[in-house]
């Protein structure tokens, strides 16, 4: 029997590789990636109040960039390579020929697709701590933090979580494709990190419109279009599974923003576009650990779920607890990441489907990955209550981690710059630190204020030029 002559393999096709395996998990990167560039950078710049525009969409597109840096030179052996302790790899480059054109650990395509597919994660979930620092960091103590934070915190995480030797993973943690690894793990990082760094001007607290609340939905729409990657390419095969997480995807995170759109309009009496693109956050964020795991009408429960405990936290609680109230996390970043990614953990544990669970693990363990609800069942509660323990393990062990590093972190980059602006800085935004303004026409009645580099070419014009320029094209027509 001969096969077709695309089918045969060769040296740049060989015999292990799945060419619609590896198709789809570099397009599945591309997406998360997108999420980030320009998905982030959109919907940061846009949320943000004017004058921290530029700042705001910089620091995700610097960490976007240094991670990839940092990501080959060290961090993915680090989160994914040989053991140094249980819940740490060692550190190497991924740049070599014969490493890279081999067999991922996982999956049946190249390890340079996996390097690539890992570092959009590693990548996002630094932009996402970023959330919570808008409008105040200084920008070179950023530019430390994400690479001390990548190797010192994620690589930990998605080494125990997601490595197969990980301790966690060993354990059976339930993580689908990054609830804990990033979303938690984002959420702590960045609360705490605002905690260290400070808060905004009191100006700034009080009032943060954003500046471009169409841009900041083309965003946001990045962010849910790109989870389709996110989570489809969570089982690293082009799978039945990989369909059924990208349905539940959606699923759970049109449920969620619907409810938080509910909830406002009950409590406040206006729908909210702000609101509704978190509840779409805490929704994607929620189904993330449980995607392929997860019947679709267990999809539906943990989008009511998501669109109304973070709600409620943020909402009600926000206001009464000391901690959440004294700590500035400007996009509330702990709350739909932290909490979210917290609830979606604990929501696996009850609603994972053991079906499914061989379906993405390819094993038949019934002491492991079986939620509570199929526990009690089918008679095997034991079992059940066994992976809630373990989930919850896992978020302790997220949450410590990210508490510890991350202030340890803050405490060494402060001994060599501040962690926050200059009031003088904080008062100009924009202009001081980066020399750039976001946008070279004001409205509102305020006055033209000429940018140090605001043009293309670094070609300096007053603002009488402009005026006369424009006075001229006016009389011609």
């Amino acid at each position: 029997m001969s096969f077709p002559s695309n089918l045969l393999t060769n040296e740049g096709s060989p015999e292990w590789m799945n060419k619609g395996d590896n198709a789809w998990q570099l397009t599945a990167a591309t997406l998360v990636g997108l999420q980030s560039i320009p998905g982030l950078v959109i919907l940061y710049g846009s949320i943000v109040k004017k004058k921290w525009a530029v700042n705001s969409a910089f620091m995700a597109l610097y960490a976007f960039a240094a991670v990839l840096v940092c990501w080959v030179g060290w961090g993915y052996r680090m989160a994914f390579g040989e053991e140094l302790v249980p819940f740490w790899g060692k550190p190497a480059v991924a740049l070599d020929q014969k490493f890279l054109l081999d067999q991922a650990f996982l999956g049946m395509f190249p390890t340079a697709t996996m390097v690539f597919f890992q570092f959009v994660f590693a990548g996002i979930t630094l932009i996402l701590i970023a959330g919570a620092l808008l409008g105040r960091m200084n920008f070179s103590a950023w530019m430390l933090f994400v690479p001390l934070w990548l190797t010192f915190s994620y690589t930990i995480g998605a080494y125990s979580v997601w490595n197969p030797t990980g301790w966690l993973a060993k354990a059976g943690v339930i993580d689908y494709s990054g609830g804990y690894v990033i979303h938690l793990s984002s959420g702590v990082a960045g609360f705490t990190a605002a905690y260290w760094v400070g808060p905004r001007t009191i100006k700034d607290r009080e009032s943060f419109p954003p500046n471009n609340i169409i841009l900041m939905l083309a965003g946001a729409g990045l962010l849910w279009m790109g989870w389709g990657g996110f989570n489809g390419g969570g089982p690293y095969v082009v799978s039945i599974d990989a369909s059924l997480a990208i349905l539940n995807t959606h699923v759970c995170t049109a449920t969620s923003l619907l409810m938080w759109l509910f909830l406002d309009i009950l409590f406040f009496g206006k729908p909210s576009v702000i609101g509704a693109i978190q509840g779409m956050i805490t929704g994607l964020v929620c189904i993330t650990p449980a995607a392929g795991v997860v019947q679709s009408w267990a999809a539906i429960l943990m989008g009511i779920m998501s669109g109304s405990v973070p709600w409620y936290t943020m909402m009600v609680l926000h206001n009464k607890v000391w901690v959440l109230k004294h700590v500035d996390d400007t996009m509330a970043i702990f709350h739909t990441h932290a909490i979210a990614g917290g609830l979606g953990g604990i929501l696996t544990g009850f609603f994972a489907e053991p079906k499914l669970n061989r379906l993405f693990y390819a094993v038949d363990d019934w002491q492991k990955y079986i939620g509570l609800a199929y526990g009690i069942q089918t008679g095997r509660t034991t079992a059940g209550l066994r992976q809630m323990g373990v989930q919850i393990g896992g978020i302790l062990f997220i949450i410590v981690l990210n508490v510890t590093t991350t202030s340890l972190i803050c405490l060494f980059i402060r001994m060599m710059v501040p962690l926050r602006l200059s009031e003088e800085d904080l008062q100009v935004g924009d202009e001081a630190i980066h020399g750039e303004q976001a946008y070279a026409l004001w409205g509102d009645g305020q006055k033209f204020e000429n940018a140090q580099h605001n043009f293309v070419y670094d070609i300096e014009e007053s603002s009488s030029t402009i005026l006369r320029a424009a006075k001229r094209e006016i009389q011609m027509a």
